[in-house]
């Protein structure tokens, strides 16, 4: 199984303005929002927040509005777009599942609740930041 790093997630009430920030006085790039095809929210299911996405040219950085129901609202114990989160990309997530089960940590898994293209799981470390892995499935 392959674990690599894939983005830094930040939230805000202001997604324009941390866009602005991160391109102007860091000179990121934008990446444009159809590489990151979302599923459509319902009124039980999903996250219809702003998101921007930006690069330096390795890392991506979500810039996701901030979103204190989302783990409620998809019956989820943990909220990824409440403080953001770092994310990991991996190429057999039920391996990574089995792992978190077996250390006995719990995880949340949204599936494709909002990337159509990737299955994402939800966990936090020993300080309570949220750590994200998914799996793209295309």
């Amino acid at each position: 199984m392959k674990l690599e790093f894939h983005h830094i997630n930040f939230v805000s009430k202001n997604i324009d303005n941390m866009n602005n920030f991160y391109k102007n006085i860091l000179s990121m790039n934008s990446i444009p929002i159809e590489n990151f095809p979302r599923t459509e929210e319902t009124s039980n299911r999903g996250y219809s927040g702003k998101i921007n996405f930006v690069t330096e040219g390795k890392i991506e950085m979500h810039l996701a509005e901030r979103d204190l129901n989302v783990a409620f609202k998809n019956n989820q114990a943990i909220n990824p777009v409440d403080k953001g989160h770092i994310a990991f990309r991996t190429d057999d997530i039920n391996t990574f599942i089995k792992r978190l089960k077996k250390e006995k940590i719990p995880f949340s898994d949204y599936g494709t609740t909002f990337a159509k293209e990737w299955h994402q799981i939800f966990f936090q470390d020993p300080e309570g930041n949220v750590v994200e892995v998914h799996q793209k499935i295309s």
